[in-house]
């Protein structure tokens, strides 16, 4: 079953099937998936109990009832082409990679299959196209095939994996950190040929939150000037970031017109894929997307699933067992921490990715929840004292949360409105 899910995750990536000659058209990917599936079950696997397994299929169902409310019933088809694959994987990760072994097999797979869309990019940049038969954009930012064919895709791939990479190069020997450092460096390397704003500022964020976590708020706010200051003397459109600039300024014209798309569908929104429909540029902001797509019910369900996320490593690192009395907890909890932090700077890259990008629905997104999902699950088997989080409990405090991130929303594109008008 787990070579199953890691083959899985590499066609997910790599994508061989949709420019190698042999396998374009064949469904490779879904008769992957159907296996590893099958395997899932075969293995008598027992669903544990975790929110994230009510909240992943109720915003499924969510998604398939916004449809049928805007008018179309085929939604509910395709839905369930496009986003049960999802909640499949998602369920399979979560409860097979509980082990830090797995755990770190799965991550490992993951950084080098993002070197070699980065080295893909490098290949593109120099030679103009690359070995996939897609050139480079026509404003020199580099790009891959199928969902990774838009820079910043890439930009959040890259984000998402780099703290990753560096646990592997933590834990690795000598000749295991040269590989290690070498994907580190490609990715970052990756990430500035993206020339993509939001993953430069998501890397940052990355660092600034590890060094806030080891030195304290204010070393990070200062190196943070810096690393901003520093990035916007590397990368040309870091020189543009600003509200009034035209990119910019368009996004945040999407941002509103999502806003008003909920204030007219406030239940379940317009309907997955149908931002377009309303606007001609998408969200440019996965909130948004989300909210104006599937409106506060759907919201409510998918800013809780990202709420747990974070919640639950943030549980492992706040724990702290007391060395002196407790040396076999303390010494469990120090075996969790590293991955716990790592999966937390994760989320906070990949999420500061996502609220610059229309990537609510992405299958990476969802494989790095299922990641920390089965974490917390396994690290609660390791570990005496972790909580455990139920719907019942805690499962009431995201309505109030959404209201309060929605008005945020308003309040936000309000004041930026008027800083560009």
């Amino acid at each position: 079953m787990f070579p199953l899910i890691l083959l899985y995750v590499v066609l997910t990536i790599v994508r061989p099937q949709e420019y190698i000659t042999a396998l374009i058209g064949l469904p490779i990917l879904p008769v992957v998936l159907v296996l590893a599936f099958a395997a899932w079950l075969a293995s008598g696997t027992r669903v544990p109990r975790a929110p994230q397994f009510l909240i992943l299929p109720a915003f499924f169902i969510v998604l398939m009832l916004s449809e049928v409310a805007n008018g179309w019933l085929g939604g509910v088809k395709e839905e369930m082409g496009k986003f049960g694959p999802i909640v499949l994987m998602f369920f399979m990760i979560a409860t097979a990679c509980t082990t830090q072994r797995r755990i770190l097999t799965l991550m490992a797979v993951m950084v080098m299959c993002a070197t070699v869309l980065a080295l893909h990019g490098i290949d593109q940049r120099h030679g103009g196209i690359g070995w996939t038969g897609i050139p480079v954009g026509e404003d020199g930012r580099i790009q891959y095939v199928g969902i990774f064919n838009d820079p910043n895709d890439l930009g959040m791939l890259f984000v998402s994996v780099f703290p990753m990479a560096s646990l592997l190069y933590k834990r690795a020997g000598l000749i295991g950190r040269l590989f290690w450092l070498a994907c580190i460096l490609t990715l970052l390397y990756g990430v500035y040929l993206t020339n993509s704003r939001g993953a430069m500022l998501g890397v940052l964020v990355v660092i600034g939150a590890y060094i806030w976590y080891r030195r304290g708020m204010v070393v990070a706010g200062i190196l943070g000037v810096v690393g901003l200051a520093a990035m916007k003397l590397v990368s040309s459109r870091m020189q543009e970031l600003d509200a009034g600039e035209e990119s910019a300024s368009g996004r945040v014209d999407a941002w509103y017109e999502g806003l008003q798309m909920f204030k007219s569908h406030p239940l379940f929104g317009v309907g997955p894929g149908n931002f377009t429909d309303y606007n001609q540029l998408t969200a440019h902001n996965s909130f948004v997307l989300v909210l104006a797509e599937t409106g506060f019910v759907g919201y409510v369900l998918w800013l809780a699933l990202i709420g747990y996320s974070f919640w639950m490593t943030a549980a492992v690192l706040r724990l702290k067992p007391d060395a002196a009395a407790e040396p076999e907890r303390f010494a469990a909890w120090s075996a969790e921490r590293p991955l716990a932090l790592t999966l937390l700077l994760s989320l906070c890259g990949m999420f500061v990715c996502a609220f610059f990008l229309s990537r609510s629905y992405m299958i990476v997104l969802y494989v790095v929840l299922a990641i920390v999902t089965g974490f917390y699950l396994g690290a609660r088997q390791r570990v005496d004292g972790l909580p455990a989080f139920s719907m019942s409990e805690s499962g009431g405090r995201w309505i109030p949360a959404a209201i309060g991130s929605i008005a945020g929303l308003f309040v936000l594109v309000t004041i930026l409105l008027r800083t560009t008008g």
